[in-house]
Protein backbone atom coordinates (compact mmCIF):
# COMPACT_ATOMS: atom_id res chain seq x y z
CA UNK A 1 0.00 0.00 0.00
CA UNK A 2 1.43 3.39 -1.05
CA UNK A 3 1.24 5.80 1.85
CA UNK A 4 1.76 8.95 -0.22
CA UNK A 5 0.62 7.73 -3.64
CA UNK A 6 2.24 9.84 -6.37
CA UNK A 7 5.38 11.34 -4.82
CA UNK A 8 5.35 14.28 -7.24
CA UNK A 9 2.17 15.70 -5.71
CA UNK A 10 1.39 15.70 -1.98
CA UNK A 11 -1.83 13.96 -0.97
CA UNK A 12 -1.95 15.37 2.56
CA UNK A 13 -3.74 18.76 2.42
CA UNK A 14 -1.39 20.10 5.12
CA UNK A 15 1.52 19.80 2.71
CA UNK A 16 1.69 21.89 -0.45
CA UNK A 17 4.98 20.62 -1.88
CA UNK A 18 7.17 17.50 -1.65
CA UNK A 19 10.86 17.18 -2.59
CA UNK A 20 11.91 14.80 -5.43
CA UNK A 21 12.76 11.99 -2.99
CA UNK A 22 9.48 12.27 -1.10
CA UNK A 23 11.33 12.79 2.17
CA UNK A 24 10.63 16.48 2.82
CA UNK A 25 7.11 17.96 2.92
CA UNK A 26 6.61 21.72 2.81
CA UNK A 27 3.89 23.50 4.76
CA UNK A 28 2.51 26.84 3.60
CA UNK A 29 3.69 28.42 6.87
CA UNK A 30 6.25 31.17 6.22
CA UNK A 31 9.00 31.45 8.84
CA UNK A 32 10.79 34.38 7.24
CA UNK A 33 11.53 36.28 4.05
CA UNK A 34 14.76 37.73 2.73
CA UNK A 35 15.69 39.73 -0.35
CA UNK A 36 15.46 36.67 -2.62
CA UNK A 37 14.66 33.82 -0.23
CA UNK A 38 11.49 32.64 1.53
CA UNK A 39 11.79 30.20 4.43
CA UNK A 40 8.94 27.77 5.10
CA UNK A 41 8.31 25.22 7.82
CA UNK A 42 8.65 21.66 6.52
CA UNK A 43 8.72 18.08 7.79
CA UNK A 44 11.42 15.42 7.39
CA UNK A 45 9.53 12.14 7.07
CA UNK A 46 12.67 10.00 7.45
CA UNK A 47 13.76 11.53 10.77
CA UNK A 48 10.33 12.63 11.97
CA UNK A 49 11.50 16.18 12.65
CA UNK A 50 10.47 19.65 11.50
CA UNK A 51 12.97 21.45 9.27
CA UNK A 52 13.33 24.75 7.40
CA UNK A 53 12.65 24.72 3.66
CA UNK A 54 14.51 27.65 2.06
CA UNK A 55 13.13 28.46 -1.38
CA UNK A 56 14.58 30.87 -3.91
CA UNK A 57 13.16 31.85 -7.31
CA UNK A 58 15.69 31.24 -10.08
CA UNK A 59 14.26 34.13 -12.10
CA UNK A 60 14.87 36.53 -9.21
CA UNK A 61 18.38 35.18 -8.67
CA UNK A 62 19.31 35.61 -12.32
CA UNK A 63 18.57 39.33 -12.05
CA UNK A 64 21.66 39.51 -9.83
CA UNK A 65 24.25 36.79 -10.58
CA UNK A 66 26.10 37.66 -7.35
CA UNK A 67 23.12 36.35 -5.35
CA UNK A 68 23.27 33.02 -7.20
CA UNK A 69 26.98 32.74 -6.44
CA UNK A 70 26.34 33.52 -2.76
CA UNK A 71 23.61 30.89 -2.52
CA UNK A 72 25.80 28.15 -3.97
CA UNK A 73 28.67 29.32 -1.78
CA UNK A 74 26.45 28.97 1.29
CA UNK A 75 25.27 25.50 0.25
CA UNK A 76 28.85 24.36 -0.41
CA UNK A 77 30.03 25.67 2.96
CA UNK A 78 27.11 24.28 4.96
CA UNK A 79 27.67 20.82 3.44
CA UNK A 80 31.24 20.82 4.75
CA UNK A 81 30.60 22.33 8.20
CA UNK A 82 29.59 20.25 11.20
CA UNK A 83 29.50 21.95 14.59
CA UNK A 84 26.94 22.27 17.35
CA UNK A 85 26.95 26.06 17.04
CA UNK A 86 26.68 26.27 13.23
CA UNK A 87 23.42 25.75 11.36
CA UNK A 88 22.88 22.18 10.09
CA UNK A 89 22.48 21.52 6.37
CA UNK A 90 20.41 18.55 5.16
CA UNK A 91 19.80 18.69 1.41
CA UNK A 92 19.28 20.87 -1.66
CA UNK A 93 17.95 20.52 -5.21
CA UNK A 94 16.86 22.56 -8.22
CA UNK A 95 13.24 22.33 -9.36
CA UNK A 96 13.33 23.05 -13.11
CA UNK A 97 9.55 22.92 -13.45
CA UNK A 98 8.85 25.49 -10.73
CA UNK A 99 12.10 27.35 -11.37
CA UNK A 100 13.21 27.29 -7.75
CA UNK A 101 16.31 26.36 -5.79
CA UNK A 102 15.44 24.59 -2.54
CA UNK A 103 17.65 24.14 0.51
CA UNK A 104 16.69 22.14 3.60
CA UNK A 105 18.30 23.30 6.84
CA UNK A 106 17.79 23.05 10.55
CA UNK A 107 14.64 24.66 11.97
CA UNK A 108 15.06 27.11 14.83
CA UNK A 109 12.08 27.26 17.15
CA UNK A 110 12.65 30.85 18.27
CA UNK A 111 13.94 32.61 15.16
CA UNK A 112 16.88 34.99 15.14
CA UNK A 113 18.74 36.15 18.23
CA UNK A 114 17.68 39.72 17.48
CA UNK A 115 13.99 38.76 17.45
CA UNK A 116 14.40 36.54 20.53
CA UNK A 117 16.17 39.24 22.56
CA UNK A 118 13.54 41.85 21.76
CA UNK A 119 10.81 39.40 22.66
CA UNK A 120 12.49 38.80 26.04
CA UNK A 121 13.90 42.16 27.19
CA UNK A 122 14.36 40.97 30.79
CA UNK A 123 17.31 38.58 30.57
CA UNK A 124 19.94 37.84 33.19
CA UNK A 125 23.60 38.52 32.41
CA UNK A 126 24.23 34.78 32.78
CA UNK A 127 21.99 34.07 29.77
CA UNK A 128 23.75 36.66 27.58
CA UNK A 129 27.11 35.18 28.56
CA UNK A 130 25.84 31.75 27.55
CA UNK A 131 24.76 33.05 24.12
CA UNK A 132 28.08 34.86 23.66
CA UNK A 133 30.06 31.74 24.57
CA UNK A 134 28.20 29.67 21.98
CA UNK A 135 28.71 32.27 19.24
CA UNK A 136 32.43 32.31 20.00
CA UNK A 137 32.56 28.50 19.88
CA UNK A 138 31.02 28.66 16.41
CA UNK A 139 33.41 31.39 15.26
CA UNK A 140 36.39 29.50 16.65
CA UNK A 141 35.32 26.46 14.63
CA UNK A 142 35.01 28.52 11.42
CA UNK A 143 38.29 30.37 11.97
CA UNK A 144 40.19 27.20 12.89
CA UNK A 145 39.71 25.76 9.41
CA UNK A 146 42.73 25.71 7.12
CA UNK A 147 42.28 28.09 5.40
CA UNK A 148 39.96 29.99 7.80
CA UNK A 149 36.31 30.57 6.98
CA UNK A 150 35.26 34.21 7.48
CA UNK A 151 31.54 34.81 7.99
CA UNK A 152 31.70 38.52 6.97
CA UNK A 153 28.07 39.22 7.85
CA UNK A 154 27.76 38.21 11.48
CA UNK A 155 24.86 40.00 13.17
CA UNK A 156 22.00 39.10 15.49
CA UNK A 157 19.73 38.58 12.46
CA UNK A 158 22.07 35.78 11.28
CA UNK A 159 22.36 34.03 14.64
CA UNK A 160 19.52 31.67 15.48
CA UNK A 161 18.02 30.33 18.69
CA UNK A 162 16.32 27.21 19.92
CA UNK A 163 14.72 28.88 22.92
CA UNK A 164 13.47 25.70 24.56
CA UNK A 165 17.03 24.83 25.61
CA UNK A 166 18.99 28.04 24.99
CA UNK A 167 21.01 26.77 22.04
CA UNK A 168 22.47 29.40 19.71
CA UNK A 169 23.85 28.76 16.21
CA UNK A 170 25.50 30.82 13.48
CA UNK A 171 23.66 30.78 10.15
CA UNK A 172 23.26 32.65 6.84
CA UNK A 173 26.72 31.93 5.45
CA UNK A 174 25.88 33.30 2.01
CA UNK A 175 28.53 36.04 2.31
CA UNK A 176 31.12 33.83 3.97
CA UNK A 177 34.46 33.29 2.27
CA UNK A 178 37.35 30.87 2.59
CA UNK A 179 40.45 32.99 3.14
CA UNK A 180 42.75 31.57 0.47
CA UNK A 181 45.19 34.50 0.73
CA UNK A 182 46.70 36.16 3.85
CA UNK A 183 44.21 39.01 3.48
CA UNK A 184 40.70 39.05 1.99
CA UNK A 185 39.70 41.98 -0.22
CA UNK A 186 35.97 42.06 -1.06
CA UNK A 187 33.99 44.82 0.68
CA UNK A 188 30.81 43.08 1.76
CA UNK A 189 28.51 42.80 4.76
CA UNK A 190 26.06 44.89 6.82
CA UNK A 191 27.51 48.41 7.42
CA UNK A 192 26.40 48.61 11.08
CA UNK A 193 28.41 45.46 11.91
CA UNK A 194 31.37 45.88 9.56
CA UNK A 195 34.86 46.32 10.99
CA UNK A 196 36.91 49.32 9.75
CA UNK A 197 39.33 46.97 7.94
CA UNK A 198 36.51 45.76 5.71
CA UNK A 199 36.20 49.23 4.21
CA UNK A 200 39.96 49.23 3.55
CA UNK A 201 39.63 45.97 1.58
CA UNK A 202 42.44 44.40 3.60
CA UNK A 203 41.25 42.12 6.38
CA UNK A 204 41.27 38.67 7.93
CA UNK A 205 39.01 36.55 10.15
CA UNK A 206 39.27 39.07 13.01
CA UNK A 207 36.55 41.15 11.33
CA UNK A 208 34.09 38.56 12.66
CA UNK A 209 35.26 39.32 16.20
CA UNK A 210 34.46 43.00 15.67
CA UNK A 211 31.00 42.00 14.43
CA UNK A 212 30.60 39.77 17.46
CA UNK A 213 31.29 42.81 19.65
CA UNK A 214 28.58 44.77 17.83
CA UNK A 215 26.19 41.86 18.37
CA UNK A 216 26.89 42.01 22.09
CA UNK A 217 26.30 45.77 22.06
CA UNK A 218 22.86 45.16 20.56
CA UNK A 219 22.18 42.41 23.10
CA UNK A 220 22.83 44.76 26.01
CA UNK A 221 21.27 47.96 24.67
CA UNK A 222 18.38 46.42 22.68
CA UNK A 223 19.21 48.97 19.99
CA UNK A 224 20.53 48.41 16.48
CA UNK A 225 24.10 49.81 16.20
CA UNK A 226 24.34 53.28 14.65
CA UNK A 227 20.56 53.59 14.45
CA UNK A 228 21.02 57.36 14.56
CA UNK A 229 22.65 57.25 11.10
CA UNK A 230 20.50 57.71 8.02
CA UNK A 231 22.71 55.89 5.49
CA UNK A 232 25.83 53.75 5.03
CA UNK A 233 28.01 56.81 4.38
CA UNK A 234 27.24 58.24 7.82
CA UNK A 235 28.00 54.87 9.42
CA UNK A 236 31.32 54.66 7.57
CA UNK A 237 32.23 58.16 8.80
CA UNK A 238 31.57 57.22 12.43
CA UNK A 239 33.35 53.86 12.18
CA UNK A 240 36.37 55.56 10.62
CA UNK A 241 36.55 58.09 13.48
CA UNK A 242 36.41 55.30 16.07
CA UNK A 243 39.19 53.36 14.34
CA UNK A 244 41.42 56.46 14.29
CA UNK A 245 40.87 56.97 18.02
CA UNK A 246 41.94 53.39 18.69
CA UNK A 247 45.09 53.82 16.59
CA UNK A 248 46.19 56.87 18.60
Amino acid sequence: MEVFGDRDEPTDPEYIEVDPTGRYMRYNEVLGRGAVKTVYKAFDEAEGIEVAWNQVSIDELMQCPDNLERLYSEVHLLKSLKHENVMKFYNYWVDDRKKTINVITELFTSGSLRHYRRKHPRVDLKAIKNWARQILYGLDYLHSHQPPVIHRDLKCDNIFVNGNHGQVKIGDLGLATVMLTPKARSVIGTPEFMAPELYDENYDELVDIYSFGMCMLEMFTLEYPYNECKNAAQIFKKVSKVSVLFIF
